[in-house]
């Protein structure tokens, strides 16, 4: 019996007995863990396939230890434009021995079981996560907008706004025309 389990962003196809390197899980050494998000157990008999997962399925598995993977170099460079950036990273893992895949987990007794990776409840066909509703609090009272946040207010706004800067520019163009008069007149 074969499954394909997904952790840490990747898929893996584990059998009962295979030791595994995944990313990092909330687990200590010599503590079990149970992957729920299950898309394929397959077998000689039949083959259970997930839409996106396969319902009440698991898979118990036993932390054996938490470490650092080897250091990757990551070098980037723009050619002529004096740039170069070296970075190193090692990622944190967590080796797994699988120990039992589980069908169906509501006919296997409940254990002791340190974590668990939970399956998203919600989820789109897309494979997207739907966002829970917020909680309803306290009604919140709406206020009013001002008046230069309505429509109505705004057009009267700038309807005053207009009003006030006609008279100024008339008052502008009788001055220039004074003056060029005056010039004219030299």
């Amino acid at each position: 019996m074969f499954a394909i389990i997904k952790t840490g962003g990747k898929q893996y196809r584990v059998q009962e007995g295979d030791i595994l390197d995944v990313e990092k899980l909330p687990a200590e050494p010599h503590q079990k863990f149970h992957f729920s998000q299950v898309l394929l157990i397959g077998s000689d008999e039949e083959t259970l396939i997930g839409t996106p997962l396969v319902e009440k399925a698991l898979v118990r598995a036993e932390v054996i230890e938490n470490f650092k993977d080897e250091k990757i170099i990551v070098f980037k460079k723009k050619r002529r434009k004096q740039y170069r950036r070296t970075r190193g990273h090692r990622q944190e893992l967590t080796r797994v021995k699988i120990e039992r895949i589980i069908p169906d987990s509501t006919a296997v007794p409940a254990e002791e079981v340190v974590g668990s990776e939970a399956a998203p409840q919600d989820t789109l066909p897309s494979g997207e996560v739907k966002e829970p509703l917020e909680k309803a609090g306290p009604a919140r009272e709406e206020k009013k907008p001002a008046k230069s946040e309505t429509k109505a207010g705004a057009k009267k706004e700038v309807a005053a706004a207009e009003s006030k800067r006609k008279p100024a520019e008339e008052t502008k163009k009788k001055e220039k025309a004074k003056a060029a008069s005056k010039r004219s007149a030299k």
